[in-house]
């Protein structure tokens, strides 16, 4: 039997939806919203009713027809901790996200969208693997000070997508493979999977790894402290530092790698500099992360926009494939990570999980 899903995925100026038969795409597209549009509404939750409406707007122009949907998928937003897989979007869920309880984010929306279209249809709607994905191990929570816990925040639907992507190249069981897996976006998270658990990961939004086209990634801890007690910066400006404005953004004035890749392939001293420190941080972290494993790595994954950078990857390759083959999948592919959820689900490959209060 086929299935049709319907995969939603809302970011913070665009709403991207794909519609997916079996895992094959039969289309996708990004809606995007300009900041006049978005000004209009006093929060995420406010634009609920509009986004929905562009995605309904975007499937009636495709001439798709909602009735031979199957289910429907959104990208999961700011929740409690949770483990990873798939989740049956239920109202407990629904409460945290229109509510904000956990955070504010465009993604709280993919799962409120993603109920309004399936019940009408009375298919079953579903979200998978969302950032607050928490499979830490009790060691990689420990910091170092009392008052201060290690969050697992991460890329946790595209890692464990590629993840099983390289694990059913293989023919192998992503519950039975060893696998460090770097997502390379606007931030970065290197997760260490073993047994199907992302056992270590660095919080890749409040502060944590290797800088990123826009994030600080770790800053040292007692200049950052001075500086907070400067005088000269305001907290909100402070957080902008190591989540906004941080990374390439603080050392070229631009968020796209790019211009650091095009400045070390003209020999310029400056951003070739801040290239080679970008797969220095990264390669570093893989290997730390090879150590906690033990050494026992079946493979580096390489994925996320930034994979598509020749130079990074055989920077990465040359830092680290002594530790284990390198491998680059780029690009994001979360359409297609939904969608690939929802089947697994409807096949009974996997079961849906229930998220509680």
């Amino acid at each position: 039997m086929p299935y049709t899903i319907l995969a939603v995925n809302p970011g913070s100026t665009s709403t991207k939806i794909g519609v997916f038969r079996d895992g094959a795409k039969l289309f996708s597209e990004g809606i995007e919203h300009s900041a006049e549009e978005l000004s209009r509404f006093s929060s995420v939750a406010a634009q609920f009713e509009f986004r929905e409406a562009a995605i309904r707007g975007l499937l009636a122009a495709k001439g798709f027809e909602l009735g031979l949907l199957s289910a429907v998928v959104g990208r999961g937003g700011l929740l409690r901790p949770i483990p990873g897989g798939v989740y049956r979007v239920g109202e407990a869920m629904k409460a945290d996200l229109a509510s904000a309880r956990f955070g504010e984010h465009a993604s709280n929306l993919g799962a409120l969208i993603a109920d309004r279209l399936a019940a009408e249809l009375g298919i079953p709607a579903f979200i998978a693997d969302p950032v607050v994905v928490d499979e830490l191990s009790d060691v990689a929570r420990v910091s170092g000070h009392k008052l201060f816990r290690r969050v697992s925040i991460f890329h946790a639907l595209n890692q464990k997508a590629v993840a099983r992507r390289w694990c059913a190249e293989q023919g192998r069981r992503y519950e039975e493979a060893d696998l460090i897996v770097a997502h390379m976006g606007g931030g970065v998270s290197v997760g260490l999977h073993m047994a199907g658990r992302v056992v270590d990961v660095n919080n890749a939004l409040n502060g944590e790894g290797p800088f990123s086209p826009e994030r600080s990634g770790t800053l040292p801890a007692l200049q950052l402290a001075k500086l907070c007690f400067s005088g000269k910066y305001t907290e909100k400006e402070v957080g902008k530092m190591i989540a906004g404005s941080g990374g390439l953004v603080s050392f070229m004035g631009s968020n796209d790698m790019r211009t650091a890749e095009k400045a070390y392939r003209a020999g310029e001293p400056e951003g070739s500099l801040y290239y080679k420190a970008f797969i220095y941080q990264v390669g570093k972290y893989i290997g730390s992360l090879a150590a906690a494993a033990g050494g026992r790595v079946d493979a580096i994954i390489l994925t996320g926009g930034i994979a598509y950078g020749e130079e990074v990857v055989q920077g990465i390759r040359q830092m680290c494939g002594f530790i284990a083959p390198v491998v680059a999948y780029p690009g994001e592919g979360e359409l297609e990570a939904l969608a690939q959820a929802g089947v697994r689900v409807l096949s009974g490959e996997a079961a849906a999980m229930e998220y509680g209060a």
